[in-house]
């Protein structure tokens, strides 16, 4: 027969358990509609700056810039954002083994790939793995993906590229599309890609001060910032939407378990109760046949 006691210790640990997970749900939940407000504020942002961009890089006849400059691809540089704290299901893992697949692919591509991992759990999983490419790491490092984070990171990324000591940089985060989908991506960052004109695209002409080249040098930098930018933040909303599904499941689950503890206490408890009561209708017989 099951200890009544020890189904009481494992039922009130459940609920205990339970409440942490309802706790960080609710957290999650919070911080999530937060960073969709600031996600959904920066997509047009990012979009409306690769317009202005294009417009000036085309009205200046083409003008060159280090951060277009086209080299082989020999050595790339792939920056790659996960979490530092865990408890957000395959989150991480998806990414992971879409790195995986991408390092895969450019084994006979390129000559060298080095890895620039954001997270403690990109960090915790790539160093057991393929120590040698991992070039810089940040971990617990920023407690908030800001701004000024994603100029720091860019600068160091720009650095990379214009010493040339890569001929490429890509980044690899999760887009975050809702609550429970998000999506492993990678994307090329540098070199910029030059917009092709199109007929009758810019039929206004506009007037600049000062000239659309000195404009244009000042905002790329601006532009490459706002790309790693954007990459931060679908990065926090995909963490905190997947922490919050992880959660709600975590919570669930562990309010099925205390139902079943609950209902395999009842049926011990219901046992005891009828052997005792057997028990003590025996020795009442036993008492009466003497």
């Amino acid at each position: 027969m099951l200890n009544l006691k020890i189904l009481r210790r494992r039922i009130a640990s459940v609920k205990s358990t339970q409440q942490i997970t309802r706790a960080m749900y609710m957290v999650a939940a919070a911080r999530l509609r937060r960073a969709q407000e600031r996600i959904l504020s920066a997509r047009p942002y990012a979009d409306k700056m690769r317009e202005v961009v294009e417009s000036l890089y085309l009205r200046a006849e083409r003008p060159y810039h280090p951060l277009f400059a086209k080299r082989e691809l020999r050595r790339v540089e792939l920056f790659l954002i996960s979490t530092d704290r865990g408890l957000c299901g395959s989150y991480n893992q998806n990414l992971f083994r879409r790195v995986e697949r991408f390092l895969k692919e450019g084994e006979g591509k390129y000559e060298e790939v080095s890895l620039c991992i954001l997270g403690r759990k990109g960090w915790d999983y790539f160093r057991r793995r393929i120590p040698d490419r991992i070039k810089r790491t940040y971990v617990e490092k920023f407690r908030v993906l800001d701004y000024g984070v994603a100029q720091t990171l860019a600068k160091e990324l720009m650095e990379d590229f214009l010493k040339e000591e890569v001929d490429g940089v890509f980044l690899a985060y999760n887009f975050f599309r809702s609550p429970v989908i998000q999506r492993p991506t990678i994307v090329q960052l540098l070199p910029l890609e030059a917009p092709e004109p199109e007929p009758g695209l810019y039929p206004v002409e506009h007037l600049y001060e000062p000239s659309p080249m000195e404009i244009f040098s000042e905002l790329l930098p601006r532009f490459v910032e706002v790309q790693v930018y954007r990459a931060l933040l679908e990065h926090v909303a995909g963490e905190f939407g997947a922490r919050m599904t992880a959660m709600d499941n975590a919570t669930k689950n562990a309010q099925e378990l205390i139902d079943k503890l609950t209902l395999l206490y009842n049926k011990a408890r219901q046992a005891s109760i009828t052997k005792e009561v057997i028990e003590i209708a025996t020795g009442a017989e036993a008492l009466k046949q003497r």
